[in-house]
């Protein structure tokens, strides 16, 4: 579960699983829509010398998945004691055009010269229905196309002496009782037939004959495009290019990318460096080059949940281009503001999540509660993206850009905010959650939309919008005079929330909860009681905070999503214990704050890739991995630490 690498150029994505195989890819969005049959196979790798044969998933290999820390180019080693075979990998997708490309270096480690057969396995599944799509053998530039409509990929290889794959197979896969044609491999040697239908799969093979010692390198590449044309066009490019140049190609460019965080970094702790670079291009690979940031392209989740993760949720992609607006980006913010825009509602606030098409996002959210029609929201994601828009100009200093979002944005949003108030509380009305469970006036939800609401007045006052800053700055004080409702004097803590009932009696929900406290300190500012988030913090720490044999934090108090057996609190999640190492710097307790930055480094995967939440007994991965908003808040936190 879980994909170690994750490669893309803002188009295409793949995801490598922990056996450096294929598992997800995504075009022609960043998310959407996954090729792969990732949720039942990925691609395989199979290798035959001396009559054995070996597919690298078969549980006989040694295999070390990682990605180099400064570019999002794979280091994938495999080593099979039994058939004295190596296979190092560098993959890629191309920064300049979308193809996903392996360049595999096969090494013989026996002390004799043997003939080495590598084959390359592809299984996608352009129709959804996995039964309509097209491969086909094209022999003037010896490639395999797979199609279907407007979504072509060209596959295809060579060795260091510019000879393509020996032999081929296309066939059935997983129809009509058939396992699929990656099975005639096994023998060493494939049919050669040149087209199937339905659900398909290809294998290709190339011979090696290697010395003791020897080695030879294999060039191999998906190009996705819009059709056969367009892909062979790319294809002819990158032959002429070399695969060595292309690698270097995109080398460079992720240093330049990274080049820009680099001015901000020189503070930070040198151990923390290799993470936080790491953690900023799962950021960027998660950001299509349209705005849309997907929380995670780990498809995995569906196997068992209802659903994946790879929608643009306005709050993650806000939490996502914090680390990036610190550290000097602007492409990557603006593009998101602008999708922001596009995708607010003629009332002026932000639905759900979206796909990164733009298109709305599924939900389980109802329209109606009781008697009374609802909307399904969770209001912090329109409040968070207003902040955001607060911090970008702070940072930017991109007035010009800023001005251009209000009238289509900032003004919307901030009018919905205001009128979104129930008048006996002139509290926020209820809307979800921001772990999208609960209906309720959240704590959280109102120090956001108190905080945006005094962001907007602001912007409103520096673009000379005087009645907007009048009216904004009111509806945010009326909320500090009010918001005393939401901490618990009995407890000691802030609550979740209330719900404000037909009879105008409030329900109230005493769970606690981290972004109650979070929400207070980092968006209650002055008119909120320090002495109040001082007390909801030390009950935390006697609560939640190391209730699991592993550590780290749960996000409230009987958390049962994805619950363990046997139950604690909650699993631990990466960004609430990272929340509290936040609180921890604020509070000027420096060392508490690093052991809990380490802790959370501590339970990524070998590859660095950071987890929504670990197993409490073991500290295994635990539902997606990575999600984007645990590397966003890791970045954060070590920048706080260097008061960055």
């Amino acid at each position: 579960m879980g994909r170690p690498v994750m490669l893309g150029n803002g188009q295409l994505t793949v995801g490598l699983n922990e056996q450096g195989l294929v598992h997800d890819f995504y075009y022609p969005y960043v998310g959407l829509d996954n090729l792969s049959t990732a949720r039942s196979s990925g691609h395989k790798i199979g290798v035959w010398v001396d009559g054995n044969f070996s597919w690298i998933d078969d549980n006989s290999w040694d295999i070390n998945v990682d990605f180099f820390s400064d570019a999002l180019i794979s280091k994938i080693t495999m080593d099979h004691m039994g058939l004295e075979i190596t296979l190092s990998f560098q993959d890629f997708v191309d920064a300049g055009v979308n193809a996903f490309c392996r360049q595999v270096v096969i090494t013989n480690n026996a002390s004799r010269k043997r003939e080495v057969r590598f084959f390359m396995h592809q299984v996608f599944e352009i129709s959804r229905q996995g039964r309509a799509d097209t491969a086909i053998f094209v022999p003037e530039e010896h490639y395999i196309l797979d199609y279907k409509g407007r979504y072509s990929l060209l596959i295809y290889g060579q060795d260091s002496r510019g000879n393509t794959y020996d032999q081929f197979a296309i066939g059935n896969y997983g129809i009509e009782g058939k396992e699929g044609t990656f099975k005639d491999a096994e023998d060493g040697q494939l049919s050669g037939s040149a087209v199937e239908h339905g659900g398909v799969d290809s294998v290709i093979r190339f011979v090696a004959p290697l010395e003791a010692g020897g080695k030879e390198t294999i060039d191999y590449w998906v190009i996705a495009a819009d059709s056969q044309y367009n892909a062979e066009k790319l294809h002819l490019k990158l032959k002429s290019d070399t695969l060595t140049k292309r690698l270097e190609d995109t080398r460079d460019y992720w240093h330049g990318w990274l080049g820009i965080a680099n001015r901000g970094l020189h503070s930070i702790d040198p151990k923390y460096m290799e993470m936080t670079k790491k953690s900023l291009m799962m950021i960027k690979v998660h950001t299509d080059k349209r705005g849309g940031i997907i929380a995670s392209c780990d498809s995995s989740i569906y196997n068992y949940g209802r659903d994946y993760y790879s929608y643009v949720w306005p709050r993650d992609g806000a939490f996502a281009m914090w680390p990036l607006i610190r550290l000097g980006y602007s492409d990557e913010p603006k593009r998101f503001f602008e999708f922001c825009r596009d995708i607010l509602t003629p009332d002026g606030y932000l639905m759900h999540k979206y796909q990164p098409d733009r298109a709305i996002g599924s939900t389980w959210h109802p329209l109606l509660h009781g008697r009374h029609s609802e909307l399904a929201i969770q209001e912090d994601e329109t409040a968070i993206v207003i902040y955001m828009l607060g911090e970008y100009l702070s940072y930017s200093k991109d007035k010009d850009f800023v001005f251009s979002l209000y009238s289509t944005l900032i003004q919307p949003a901030c009018n919905f905010m205001v009128s979104f108030v129930d008048e006996s509380t002139n509290l926020p009305h209820a809307s979800y959650d921001l772990w999208e469970e609960k209906f309720l006036t959240n704590t959280y939800t109102v120090m956001v939309v108190y905080q945006a609401l005094l962001i907007g007045s602001d912007l409103a006052e520096a673009f000379e919008y005087p009645d907007d800053a009048i009216a904004w700055r009111d509806a945010a004080e009326r909320i500090a005079e009010n918001a005393g409702v939401l901490f618990n004097e009995e407890l000691h803590s802030y609550r979740k929330g209330y719900l404000l009932k037909d009879d105008n009696t409030t329900e109230y929900d005493d769970t606690l909860d981290v972004s109650s406290m979070y929400a207070a300190m980092m968006f209650g500012g002055e008119s909120f009681d320090l002495a109040r988030l001082q007390a909801t913090a030390t009950r935390i720490e006697s609560v939640l905070l190391g209730q699991a044999p592993v550590g780290g934090s749960p996000r409230y108090e009987h958390d049962h999503y994805f619950e363990s057996h046997p139950a604690f609190q909650g699993n631990p999640w990466i960004v609430t214990t990272l929340w509290i190492a936040q609180y921890y710097i604020r509070v000027n307790n420096f060392e508490r704050a690093a052991y809990y930055v380490d802790w959370s480094i501590k339970h990524a995967m070998p590859s660095g890739v950071l987890p929504e939440q670990v197993e409490p007994s073991n500290g295994s991965p635990v539902s997606v991995a990575p999600l984007v908003w645990s590397h966003a808040e890791l970045v954060n936190t070590i920048l706080d630490l260097a008061k960055i």
